[in-house]
């Protein structure tokens, strides 16, 4: 019989970094999961991105088992990749952080399509132009 699920929760975190203090600790030690275990697991499955921001789906069991699985990095950090960027614009709309290409911008698409909710590449390629305009990225 499979395990009945109590919750699960979706954790943003930097690759190889994971630790049991704040989100971490505070996130699963209220569903009464091992913190130090899961942080362990995260950061060996992580530790080849460090540097990235690498979330994870923590699927949390009734018996305070864990299971989880990891996605790809967000589109704003492949953004900021790309662009060489630090962070994007404090004021959006008003203010141009950095410079992108369609090329660039199809590329992210591309890697980023298995997390995203659509399968049709142009649509793809526009919720990243989205999120770069967002950001106080200029599209050339």
């Amino acid at each position: 019989m499979p395990k009945k699920v109590k919750t699960v929760l979706k954790l943003n975190l930097k690759a190889g970094e994971a630790n049991p203090a704040p989100p971490v600790g505070p996130a699963l030690g209220q569903h009464g999961v091992n913190i130090v275990e899961f942080c362990r697991q995260y950061n060996e499955k992580t530790k080849d991105k460090k540097g990235q921001v690498i979330p994870a789906e923590v699927t949390i069991y009734e018996d305070r088992s864990f299971s989880f699985v990891t996605k790809l990095p967000p589109v704003s950090e492949y953004l900021k990749k790309y662009a060489k960027v630090e962070k994007g614009a404090a004021k959006t709309g008003q203010e141009i952080v950095g410079k992108l290409t369609l090329a660039e911008i199809e590329t992210i698409a591309k890697e980023k399509m298995a997390d995203m909710n659509t399968t049709d590449l142009e649509k793809a390629k526009k919720i990243v132009m989205g999120s770069a305009k967002s950001m106080g990225l200029k599209i050339e």
